[in-house]
């Protein structure tokens, strides 16, 4: 499908083209842009120019539209650069959109949900097996099918779970999960307590086993909680007639008891005790 799709015009050659008449690539799977990355990039670029060209298509009004070279393209507007060096393709429109989608899997340019979007995005909307997708990437079927598999979270969670820099394992792990409703609230206790990847599984277990339970079970040990709560009431009793002066706070969600204990040091700062 791929073989010589597309040519650069003029044996390859190089051609500084004005900024202003590259538009971007409507199928551009990368949506999220880092402002730090950019200008970083930026100073480079100030530096020591453009070292790799653009790849852009012409358009039928004479324009031209990226195919690669998004983020150079970008940090290139900020330095205030008014001709950037590109090459040349002749690409139709849907050559266009699926190079753009491999070049930025190939780079490995998108976080996961991107790169499982635009996975989906040559199978779904290209006709792309995935065999043959896993030969272009060089990627095994096992590892487009997980990837594809994040794609059943949906886009609230997904939204929530990349706004909290969560990793693509944590994201895996929530799909052990039956329901949104679990998902969700997992998802908030796992940024809440920045949890890692082995104790977001952890909760996950226990969430799904506790969901299996017939209900009305009551757990062993839970009529005993209050007395354990108790205790903790009467040892910060205990430090306070000591003359430390301790402070205590619980709190409850569906899942745990929080309760913490912080005792002064000498010194004026704090030490922490959560049960």
């Amino acid at each position: 499908m791929f073989k010589n799709q597309y040519k650069a015009t003029v044996g390859e050659t190089v051609m500084l083209l004005p900024q202003s008449k590259i538009r971007p690539n409507p199928n551009q799977p990368r949506r999220h842009f880092d402002y730090d990355e950019l200008e970083g990039l930026a100073q480079s670029i100030r530096a020591n120019g453009i070292i790799q060209p653009l790849t852009v298509r012409k358009t039928e009004n004479g324009d031209y539209e990226l195919i690669s070279g998004e983020r150079r393209l970008r940090a290139a507007r900020l330095v205030g650069m008014t001709r950037v060096p590109a090459i040349i393709v002749d690409a139709n429109e849907e050559q266009s959109a699926l190079l753009s989608i491999l070049e930025n899997l190939q780079r490995s340019d998108l976080d996961f949900f991107e790169e499982a979007s635009a996975l989906d995005k040559l199978l779904s909307v290209y006709g792309m097996s995935q065999e043959e997708v896993g030969r272009k990437l060089g990627k095994a079927q096992p590892t487009l099918s997980n990837k594809l598999r994040l794609l059943k979270l949906n886009e609230q969670l997904r939204f929530e779970i990349a706004r909290a820099g969560l990793t693509e394992r944590h994201a895996r792990a929530l799909l052990k999960l039956e329901t949104d409703e679990m998902r969700e609230r997992a998802l908030s206790i796992i940024v809440d307590r920045h949890l890692n990847v082995e104790e977001s599984e952890r909760l996950i277990f226990q969430m799904n086993k506790r969901s299996e339970e017939p209900k009305g079970t009551v757990k062993k040990g839970f009529r005993d909680i209050r007395i354990f709560i108790n205790t903790l009431n009467h040892a910060v009793d205990a430090i306070r007639r000591a003359g430390i002066d301790a402070d205590s706070a619980k709190s409850e969600t569906e899942e745990y008891i929080e309760y913490v204990v912080r005792i002064p040091k000498q010194s004026g700062s704090s030490a922490k005790t959560a049960v």
